[in-house]
């Protein structure tokens, strides 16, 4: 080989091996900024599914406080009623009793089936209100 030719052959090689190097620089930046852009986009998909689930638990939680107000309304509207009413409604009801047997022993067995009708809807609006007395005590 001449001297000539060793140099075009050392050139070629550095050529080559400058072009390769050119080529890998960029390739390895274009992944780099096509790897970032698509990490962004999954950050941004992920991000959408967490403000989604949290517009979701956010919607229920709304939903559980309207309940709740409503519950919180009807036990503040049945403590309105203080203990005094549950034994009123539990004397009313043993005086119905008296009177459905005072009813049938004079056989009127009409007014002796409306007075136990009544008596029995007096225990159970006692035993209704008898939760909310316990829960006063405690």
């Amino acid at each position: 080989m001449t001297y000539l030719q060793i140099c075009a052959l050392i050139s070629i090689i550095i050529a080559s091996a400058l072009l390769y190097w050119n080529g890998y620089r960029g390739g390895l930046t274009d992944g780099k900024a096509e790897g970032a852009e698509e990490g962004r986009n999954i950050e941004r998909a992920d991000n959408a599914k967490v403000i989604k689930a949290l517009e979701d638990s956010l919607q229920f939680i709304r939903a559980d406080q309207k309940y709740l107000a409503q519950q919180c309304r009807k036990l503040t509207d049945n403590q309105k009623l203080s203990p005094d009413n549950h034994q009123n409604l539990l004397a009313i009801a043993e005086k119905l009793k008296l009177a459905a047997d005072t009813f049938r022993a004079v056989n009127s067995q009409p007014h002796a089936t409306q007075a136990l009708a009544l008596r029995n809807k007096a225990l159970e609006m006692a035993t209704q209100l008898e939760p909310v007395v316990q829960e006063n005590a405690a």
